[in-house]
């Protein structure tokens, strides 16, 4: 009963102090910014920390950081702050398994600022550690600590760390600061590129990357901003021929032909950039066509990337554009000259995976940009037999139309009918059957 008193006595301090300190302090420009929801999280600080009086036990809970750093908070002050938090909190009340929250993506001394900033809403007071904070505000969800990092992190910027504060502004999707970050390096461009954070931005995060080039590359009157980490994983090998699936269905791999505005590069901008070494233009476009971005593309090829650049399985941009089923990319790479019947090392063409993975438009415009569509793979198979051992209707349609042979035998001696059949693939058994 005494402890429980004292510990009220506490809190009432505690509360008094955070209100009277509100009182007696100058607004920083971060408050400015961030004014609505600073105050409304100020005034529910007494409310907040005036639950801990009848919480009892369980009112705490470990926080076990990454290095193995444990500190204590309360699941009021976390709950309230964190939408994440919360749910965290609840799933363990309901595992009852511990009192002890496991936070291995966050290290000791970050998780103590998170805490600290919990409880009294103040602004980082380490900014050498901002870049760090952000990562965790972002994380957890606290949007006023996000912003109170994004200033500092902004005012810290140099020519060292532009690069990798631009990266850090994407991944996070971190707007204010990103623009911050990109409008330093226009105005620093040269002296940039020529720090080791640069090339370290290049190797440690290269998708990223390619969204830092391209607003960097963007005419002052475009203010579009690209999505980050919409990359996707394309086809791995099978035995046969290198094609698998990447769970997409041929109703949504439909690739979108609606023509679209591309910002242009500035060709100041343009110029810098070509110093990337070669190697890692051609990964960056590869890169680009993979996610489908015609502007990024356009902004490679414009940079200098070689339009055959091939990974370490031998694709090409091409090969990637017609395996994900992205039409645009696919036609402006054959706009410059890209490799319709390149071959990858299982020696499929980008016809081969267009039809694999059933993207029937990107097959049309293959083949009417004079792809082979009687070209052999490895095992002998035709992209005709590739869309019919996968029960491609559509796909196989379009190649037919094209002028494909469906005699032709593979190396094991099957007709692309004999796929379907084997497969019981029946609206493929009737068109390849049909005269």
């Amino acid at each position: 009963m005494m402890f429980r008193r004292g510990f009220g006595w506490f809190i009432r301090i505690f509360v008094a102090v955070v209100i009277c300190s509100d009182y007696s302090r100058p607004v920083s420009v971060t408050e400015a910014l961030t004014v609505g929801r600073v105050h409304e999280a100020e005034e529910a600080t007494a409310v907040d920390l005036g639950a801990l009086l009848d919480a009892g036990d369980g009112a705490v809970v470990t926080l076990l950081a990454g290095d193995n750093t444990q500190l204590v908070a309360h699941r009021a002050i976390l709950a309230a702050r964190s939408a994440v938090f919360a749910g965290m909190l609840r799933r363990l009340t309901l595992e009852a398994s511990s009192n002890q929250l496991a936070l291995s993506d966050i290290e000791g001394p970050v998780l103590r600022q998170v805490l600290a900033h919990l409880y009294t809403l103040q602004p980082p007071q380490l900014p050498s550690m901002a870049p760090q904070l952000l990562v965790a505000a972002d994380q957890y969800g606290l949007s006023v600590l996000k912003v109170q990092c994004e200033q500092q992190v902004a005012a810290q910027l140099s020519v060292e760390t532009a690069s990798a504060t631009g990266v850090l502004a994407i991944r996070h999707s971190a707007n204010m600061l990103k623009q911050a970050a990109v409008a330093f390096i226009k105005a620093h461009l040269l002296s940039v590129m020529a720090t080791q954070g640069w090339d370290e931005a290049v190797v440690n995060d290269p998708q990223t990357f390619i969204e830092l080039v391209h607003l960097i590359a963007e005419t002052p009157t475009d203010t579009s901003t690209p999505s980050a980490g919409e990359s996707r994983t394309g086809p791995s090998s099978q035995p046969h021929s290198g094609h698998s699936d990447d769970g997409r269905s041929p109703a949504t791999a439909v690739p979108h032909t609606t023509p679209q505005a591309t910002p242009q590069p500035d060709d100041a901008a343009v110029s810098h950039l070509r110093n990337l070494s070669g190697d890692m233009k051609g990964e960056m476009l590869i890169a680009a066509a993979k996610e489908g971005s015609v502007s990024k593309v356009r902004t490679l090829l414009a940079m200098g990337a070689d339009v055959e650049a091939k990974d370490e399985n031998k694709r090409t941009a091409l090969h990637w554009a017609a395996a994900m089923g992205h039409g645009e990319v696919a036609a402006r790479l054959l706009e410059v000259g890209a490799g319709v019947n390149a071959r990858d090392r299982w020696q499929n063409t980008p016809l081969h995976l267009a039809a694999w993975k059933g993207h029937a438009a990107v097959v049309r415009l293959l083949a009417a940009s004079s792809a082979d569509h009687n070209a052999r793979d490895q095992s002998g198979s035709t992209p005709l037999h590739d869309a019919a051992r996968r029960g491609r209707t559509e796909a196989a349609a379009a190649l037919l139309e094209a002028g494909a042979d469906r005699e032709d035998r593979n190396y094991g001696g099957d007709t692309p009918l004999d796929l379907a059949e084997r497969n019981n693939q029946q609206s493929l058994i009737d068109i390849l059957r049909s005269s």
